[in-house]
C-alpha cells in the first residue's frame, strides 16, 4: 500500500505537506531561540489559518510590525501547506487509499461545502476557481476551491494555478487594505477583532464542548 500511495500524485502532495510542515516547525523553533515573541506570533498566525482565518493571520502580522514581503510570503506559505494536506487528504480518502474515520468525516464536511458552490463555479472553470478563492467571504478559500477544482476534473496544474494565484492575490489585497486602514485611520485593531469573532463563531460549539469535557475530566479526577 505504501508503494502504491507514494506513486500517486496525491501521495506526493501529502509528502510535500509533511516536508513543508517540518520546515515550518524548524523555522519557528529557530526563531524561538532568538526572538520568542516573534515565534509566538508566527505560531498564532498558523493557527489562525487552520481555522480558516486568512484575514486574521494577515492582521496579526501587520499589528505586530511585519513588513509587506514577510507578511505576504509567510501567509502564502501556510496556505500552500494547508492545501497540500487537505487536497491530498480529500482525494486519498475519497478513493479509499486512506481509511481513517475522523479524516473521512472532516473531508465529508469539506465536500458538502464544495458541492454547494460547485455548480456556480462550473461554467467559469479556471477563472471561477480563481475568483472564488480570492473572494473575502466565509465559505471561500483555497481549501474548498481546490476541492471544487477536483470535482470539476480540472488538471492538477490548472486547479492549483487558479487556487494559489487566487490565494496570493487575496493575501496581497488583504495586506494593503489592512495597511491602509492602519496607516490612515488606526482602525485595524477594531477590524481585526471583528474578523476574529467572525472566524470563531462557526467553532463556538466545538470550543464549548472541549472546555466542558476538560472541566468534567478534572472533576472526575
Amino acid at each position: 500500500m505504501k508503494y502504491t500511495l507514494l506513486n500517486t500524485t496525491e501521495g506526493r502532495l501529502l509528502l510535500s505537506g509533511i516536508f513543508l510542515s517540518l520546515l515550518l516547525i524548524i523555522f519557528i523553533g529557530f526563531t524561538g531561540i532568538t526572538e520568542i515573541q516573534t515565534a509566538k506570533i508566527l505560531a498564532l498566525v498558523f493557527f489562525a489559518h487552520t481555522f480558516g482565518g486568512r484575514a486574521a493571520g494577515i492582521g496579526l502580522c501587520i499589528i505586530n510590525g511585519f513588513g509587506a514581503f514577510s507578511t505576504i510570503a509567510y501567509n502564502f506559505y501556510i496556505e500552500v501547506l494547508i492545501v497540500c494536506f487537505t487536497y491530498s487528504g480529500f482525494v486519498l480518502s475519497t478513493t479509499n487509499y486512506l481509511k481513517i474515520q475522523w479524516l473521512k468525516k472532516l473531508m465529508d464536511r469539506l465536500s458538502q461545502k464544495a458541492l454547494t458552490q460547485k455548480e456556480k463555479i462550473k461554467p467559469l472553470g479556471w477563472i471561477g476557481i480563481f475568483f472564488f478563492v480570492m473572494a473575502p467571504l466565509p465559505v471561500t478559500g483555497p481549501v474548498v476551491g481546490s476541492i471544487i477544482g477536483y470535482m470539476l476534473r480540472l488538471s492538477l496544474f490548472r486547479n492549483f494555478s487558479a487556487t494559489f494565484l487566487g490565494t496570493f492575490s487575496a493575501i496581497i489585497i488583504w495586506f494593503y487594505c489592512f495597511d491602509f486602514l492602519e496607516q490612515r485611520y488606526h482602525m485595524i485593531q477594531y477590524l481585526f477583532g471583528a474578523i476574529v469573532i467572525i472566524v470563531l463563531i462557526p467553532h463556538v460549539k466545538k470550543i464549548k464542548k472541549f472546555i466542558f469535557n476538560h472541566t468534567d475530566t478534572k472533576k472526575n479526577k
